[in-house]
């Protein structure tokens, strides 16, 4: 994953004739908390790396996940660098990580790791320094407690030093549904572009966790014929399309989508060559690989995922003429609405439901009319100009 965004980033590099010096700046992480984190005599890796603060503070998510890495963390935090860029946000890009399966511990035992994850990192962090969020395996509740933390470390209240919290200690409405709202958003947007009917299209979604089911459930509202969508275990397809919010409802009760009536079971690799208008990577990253790219028939891919497509891969789908919404652009409703709950925290306000809607619609919109209306100038992949475009931001800052 490091190494394929690097790739992408010495493409710009190449394009925009960028110095060593400032490759260097760019690229490489300003800080890296590198520590170990100690629970009933077992010891667990944790990482806090703070990639670029050219910007604005860094801003990232915490991840708790049994296979993540340095390189991981390294990768995710130079995404949100590019992401926070392309968004327009007085931002730059961190991330943080512990190597643990929060599903084999107790409540108690995930607040001391938290605790402890912020002992760790609570002097390098801060409203105007770093500002951490949920991730994978983290949640608002994790975020609250590690507030609190933060909060009794320092002796002095600071909402804003973290965001996706429950609304009671200052979080915003809307912030679960963000990153699939956003997501939705920009895919009508392009069906729009397209001048498709939204009763016509065909939509699968991969991965039916917060950001897959939010997206889908917006829009199946909106009209959208959802044929397929699967979480970890298997997927649903029906070719007449699928109710979203029974769906929803029946993996509230039953945990998994496996079963639901009036549909087919099929595998996460069939859903991804269904012969479908829309695919929508929702779950992990390097789902779309050399091997199974040629085999996918969606005209439109959108990257709720972050790298979901392989370097190799993406050649293969190039060449097929499919049209990739980069992950910078189209998961990036969920730092926005952060951007907007760290701006409601230092403001002392509290947003309404419509209000948080209006603005990610807004700024949704516009960075991606930006990105399209560039790629059609520059004749140039999206990826490639939402990076550009991204990179150029970042070039403008740098001061020698």
């Amino acid at each position: 994953m490091l190494k394929d965004i690097i790739k992408k980033f010495e493409k710009i590099a190449k394009i925009l004739n960028l110095s060593e010096k400032v490759k260097k700046r760019i690229i490489e992480p300003e800080n890296i908390l590198d520590f170990k984190i100690e629970l009933n005599g077992k010891i667990f890796p944790a990482w806090r790396v703070q990639h670029n603060s050219l910007l604005g503070p860094y801003k990232g998510g915490i991840r708790f996940h049994p296979k993540t890495n340095l390189e991981e963390i390294k990768a995710l935090a130079m995404i949100m660098t590019f992401k926070t860029a392309l968004m327009d946000l007085p931002f730059g890009g961190g991330k943080g990580g512990v190597r643990i399966n929060p599903k084999e511990y107790s409540e108690e035992e995930l607040e001391k790791i938290s605790r402890d994850y912020v002992r760790f990192i609570y002097q390098n962090i801060g409203e105007n320094k770093d500002i951490p969020a949920p991730d994978m395996g983290t949640n608002e509740k994790i975020m609250e407690i590690m507030l609190n933390e933060y909060e009794k470390l320092t002796g002095k209240k600071s909402p804003a030093t973290f965001t996706g919290k429950p609304i009671e200690k200052g979080g915003i409405v809307l912030r679960k549904e963000a990153t699939g709202l956003g997501g939705a958003i920009i895919t009508e947007e392009i069906v729009k572009k397209l001048n498709w009917q939204a009763k016509k299209t065909k939509i699968a979604i991969q991965g039916f966790g917060n950001v897959g089911s939010y997206a889908a459930l917006y829009l199946f509202e909106k009209g959208f014929k959802i044929i397929a969508i699967s979480d970890s275990l298997s997927g649903i397809f029906n070719p007449e399309g699928i109710n979203i919010k029974e769906a929803i409802e029946y993996k509230k009760a039953i945990k998994y989508l496996k079963g639901f009536p009036g549909t087919e079971e099929i595998t996460n690799q069939q859903l991804l060559s269904l012969k479908t208008d829309i695919l929508i990577p929702a779950a992990t990253e390097n789902v779309i690989t050399k091997n199974n790219a040629k085999n996918i028939k969606a005209k439109i891919i959108i990257e709720l995922a972050n790298g979901p497509i392989t370097e190799a891969g993406e050649k293969i789908l190039l060449k097929n003429k499919k049209i990739i919404l980069p992950d910078i652009l189209a998961n990036a409703g969920g730092v926005t609405v952060s951007y907007f709950e760290w701006q409601q925290n230092k403001e002392n306000k509290i947003w309404s439901k419509e209000k948080v809607f209006q603005e990610l619609d807004k700024k949704m919109k516009n960075i991606f009319n930006k990105v399209w209306q560039t790629s059609l100038e520059e004749k140039i992949d999206l990826r490639t100009t939402a990076y550009l475009l991204a990179v150029k931001k970042l070039v403008e800052k740098i001061k020698f």
